[in-house]
């Protein structure tokens, strides 16, 4: 036994040091290699805007430098991307974008953001050109914005309008004895309708409907503006699947040309006067994006606007670049408040809402700042619910037409295994010393008590958020009542009621906070800096492949994204003031 002991002891010390000797070597090549590697920009190139790792505005700063450094020099937000197509209007050594079977993770106003900063890029007289085998809705408006599009022979479009479909649990809770019991205030909270109903209400379906028409008349402006179609011909292609094949969209003017991406390679050499059996310099949009952050403009100004970042659901706790804490960001709204040469905030808002108790702490931080200094948010896709209760109170808010807000109501889920456990033979019993000192318990039917006591609470945080809106949008509790309710609204729609002050972008966004501070001159810090430990940084060692990225390898992105979503689900607790549901749009 002892010679079997110590050969394990050996074997484990061997495998010790080897794990530190590679970390040793990783460390010091990271440290020291530092950007070797770095891709560097050649005379007539061309931009590949590949957008498939980019799904989020902001890839966060920490106060750790190890975490910075692991976390990988590939990782850039769309910020990065939009600052560095500005860069390249200017740099002589860009001659066009190619966008070539791109797809993405982006929402509708970040993909909004992109196009309106493309739309720009044209106007320095650079070509953009795009290619796909496939385009689907959601890929072509973004597409749309190109000078020529190429779609291959074979390929399709996928051009017929916006859908939405929910799917009600009421009866299977009723077979399967697994039930969720639902307390809410607000007509509109349809996040909860699937467990309480086998139907759509008609208050659900006028906003869902409501919301996709405003969501698709800002998708259709655009493209008509592009492709010199007017709206109406738009929809009739819609109606008709009248750009289902590529010799249909040609017709429908949807495209410019049908052929293989070795011609519209061709395409691209041609313009760049490069011979037909030479290669074209290309850089990625990533490596060029990296290499604007490291060699920036310089600017001189000593003022600066803190651009802070809110992304993800609303949960308690640090925070990070997937989701909100009030810990992270509270830091970074104290920081901006006390720093003299940031005069103004803008507050970007990617956010469906969550935890009501870590809304109304951020919510104060805001109330404090604002005190102090011009306090400006910029909605991106979605700020939402508890997205809406951290944006009612700036001095101005912008959304995007196709931004995704509102949703002004409250609610809570409680899970209940009562009738099931009954079924298959387990049966609970409570003893407690005072009528309500016993906790909720899943194992038993919900009492009346308990739901009086959480409806008040529910009705106590409805009452409050409402109150905020009406005092930072300066309306009666009565006129935020009428359009809350759990309502959801798009941006425009939003417009129209007073829940935002006006449609535009970050770039709008920046230059009123500006205009507030009444600066000229100014430079941008972004905010929040994440407080991340030593057990996050092995996390993304590159040789430690984690769990979750063998579940997306294996599952596929879209289907992880899903799973995701049910565990964010799970690990809620507390009263809820979040989004009803997600909309993608494909």
């Amino acid at each position: 036994m002892r010679f079997l002991g110590n050969v394990l002891a050996t074997i484990v010390g061997l495998f010790v040091f080897i794990m530190i000797f590679v970390f040793g070597i990783i460390f010091i090549g990271v440290l020291f290699g530092g950007n070797s590697e770095m891709v560097q920009v050649e005379n007539n190139s061309v931009i590949e805007l590949n957008l498939q790792d980019v799904s989020s505005d902001y890839t966060g700063k920490f106060k750790d430098p190890l975490v910075t450094i692991f976390q990988g020099e590939k990782r850039v937000g769309l910020t990065d991307v939009l600052n560095a197509i500005e860069a390249a209007k200017t740099d002589d050594k860009i001659k066009g974008i190619s966008i070539i079977n791109n797809y993405s993770m982006l929402g509708m106003a970040q993909l909004k953001a992109l196009r309106d900063e493309l739309t720009d890029f044209k106007k320095s007289g650079k070509f953009i050109v795009s290619y796909a085998d496939v385009y689907s809705q959601k890929e072509y408006y973004l597409n749309s914005v190109a000078d020529t599009i190429y779609l291959n022979p074979l390929g399709e479009m996928d051009f017929k309008g916006l859908s939405s479909e929910v799917m009600f649990f009421k009866s299977l809770q009723e077979k399967t004895g697994v039930k969720l019991e639902v307390i809410r205030h607000g007509k509109y909270k349809s996040a909860v309708e699937p467990f309480i109903s086998d139907e759509m209400s008609e208050a659900n379906r006028e906003q869902i409907s409501s919301l996709l028409n405003s969501v698709w008349g800002g998708i259709v402006t655009d493209i008509a503006a592009s492709r010199k179609i007017s709206v109406a011909q738009l929809n009739v292609v819609a109606d008709g699947l009248l750009a289902r094949t590529p010799e249909m969209a040609k017709a429908a003017k949807l495209i410019d040309k049908i052929g293989y991406e070795d011609q519209f390679h061709a395409g691209i050499k041609k313009a760049l006067k490069v011979e037909k059996d030479e290669d074209y310099k290309k850089i990625a949009i990533a490596d060029y994006a990296l290499q604007n952050n490291l060699n920036p403009k310089e600017s001189s100004a000593e003022n600066q606007i803190a651009v802070i970042y809110a992304q993800g659901e609303i949960r308690s706790g640090e925070g990070d670049v997937n989701y909100i804490g009030e810990k992270s960001m509270n830091r970074a709204l104290k920081e901006a408040r006390d720093n003299k040469n940031i005069k103004a905030v803008v507050l970007r808002i990617d956010s469906p809402g969550g935890s009501a108790l870590t809304s109304e702490l951020i919510w104060r931080e805001i109330e404090l700042t604002k005190k102090v200094k011009p306090v400006v948010v910029s909605m991106g896709n979605v700020a939402a619910s508890g997205g809406y209760y951290i944006a009612c109170n700036a001095h101005k808010i912008f959304a995007e037409n196709t931004t995704i807000t509102g949703s002004i109501g409250v609610f809570g889920m409680l899970p209940n295994f009562s009738t099931l456990s009954e079924k298959i033979g387990i049966h609970t019993e409570q003893v407690a010393t005072h009528t309500n000192s016993a906790d909720y318990s899943p194992f038993v039917p919900l009492s009346e008590n308990y739901r009086a006591v959480t409806q008040e609470s529910i009705e106590r945080i409805y009452k409050t958020f409402v109150n905020r809106v009406a005092t930072g949008r300066k309306m009666t509790f009565e006129q935020v009542d009428e359009i809350g309710q759990g309502r959801v609204w798009s941006g425009a729609e939003a417009l129209k009621i007073g829940l935002v002050d006006e449609i535009g972008g970050m770039d709008k966004a920046l230059a009123e906070a500006a205009k507030l501070a009444k600066i000229k001159e100014y430079r941008t810090t972004n905010f929040p800096e994440f407080d991340k430990n030593f057990e996050d940084l092995f996390a993304g060692m590159p040789f430690a492949t984690s769990k979750a990225t063998l579940i997306e390898e294996e599952i596929g992105a879209e289907n992880y994204k899903i799973m995701q979503r049910l565990k964010q689900i799970s690990t809620r607790t507390g009263i809820q003031t979040v989004l009803p549901y997600e909309l993608i749009i494909k």
